[in-house]
């Protein structure tokens, strides 16, 4: 079983005097700065001079560096959370040579210091806490009083006090009130990777988009298709995410649940499996991980190609005009609007 912390196990005092400096502004990193920040801890944003998130920031209340090297120099515990591309240009360039001796180093993914693009000085703490949620929601568990579960790795404790230190972090952004769980930084990042690309992410649109386009070739209206394909998704993984697969079953009709464990399992099969176990093979020997900071050092030719073809996909087209029926989907996050 898991180890487990909650708030009785973390000592929120061990920051008080530190100056805390989050190294980016976007979904993760303004929950973290903010939370911390009315948790009563010293924190500043580090971001580059001409930065957009700038003024988020300070409309915030918070303090921003421009200048990364002098963010560094006063940070006694470092968190970056910004792309992950960027992480080796950031550390190689202001980290390391700039962080106090005995500084903590943090991530919200180990993919850099896993695959070590990233290799931190023998002097620093290296950490991870990875909120199991975005960032928008851990910013408002936390004003409700509550929490996201977080995992917490240590890859590096050179000053003996690294767990306490992080355990701190976690609560200071409301991830102990709910739990955290400790890993390391390999199973994080590589079960982290392989969730997105075989079932939350990748999985999921392949699946989504391989039955409307079999619908429509059959000769049934795409808009019919696209309600049963897609849009009726969320109401499954909503009652998924409530209670598990259990929960999801036991509140749809019998017909459906027969389909779903006679059927199911002729749709993700034998060869699917063998994919996925495929897939997992080139995320644990660093295949994935160099192909993918190659494609960004490239100028993402295939990746640009890859989404503009999944932009222009008759699904999305379909599922712009039905959106328009339905308003109380807000469409702040329609990419079809653009």
């Amino acid at each position: 079983m898991a180890k487990l912390y909650y708030d009785k196990d973390a000592d929120l005092d061990i920051l008080k005097g530190k100056k805390i400096v989050i190294f980016g502004f976007g979904s993760q990193g303004h929950a973290h700065a903010l939370n911390l920040k009315e948790s009563g801890l010293d924190v500043a944003v580090a971001l580059k001079a001409g930065s957009s998130s700038i003024s988020k920031a300070e409309n915030a209340g918070l303090k921003v560096i421009t200048d990364l090297s002098e963010a560094a120099k006063q940070a006694d515990l470092a968190m970056i959370v910004i792309p992950d591309e960027s992480h080796k240009e950031l550390y190689e360039n202001h980290l390391k040579d700039n962080l106090k001796k005995g500084a903590a180093l943090f991530a919200a993914h180990g993919f850099n210091v896993h695959f070590k693009r990233i290799v931190p000085r023998g002097d620093l703490d290296v950490l991870l806490i990875a909120p199991k949620g975005p960032g928008h929601l851990v910013r408002d568990q936390y004003v409700e009083g509550k929490g996201v579960p977080a995992l917490i790795a240590v890859d590096q404790d050179a000053t003996g006090n690294a767990l306490a230190v992080g355990l701190a972090y976690a609560k200071g952004i409301g991830s102990a009130r709910a739990g955290v769980i400790e890993t390391t930084f390999k199973e994080e990042t590589e079960t982290d990777l392989f969730g997105e690309q075989v079932v939350l992410c990748g999985g999921l649109t392949s699946l989504i988009k391989n039955g409307f386009e079999t619908l429509v070739a059959a000769g049934y209206q795409p808009e019919v298709a696209y309600f049963e394909c897609l849009h009726e998704v969320k109401l499954i993984v909503d009652l998924i995410y409530a209670g598990g697969i259990a929960n999801m079953r036991y509140s749809i009709s019998d017909t459906a649940e027969y389909g779903d464990v006679t059927r199911g399992p002729r749709v993700i099969d034998s060869h699917s499996r063998h994919q996925m176990e495929k897939i997992l093979g080139e995320i644990q020997s660093g295949e994935f991980a160099q192909e993918y900071i190659s494609e960004k050092e490239n100028g993402s030719p295939n990746f640009n190609r890859l989404r503009k073809e999944g932009e222009n996909h008759p699904i999305e087209k379909v599922g712009a005009q039905l959106r328009e029926m339905m308003p109380w989907l807000g469409g702040a996050l329609d990419r079809t609007k653009r």
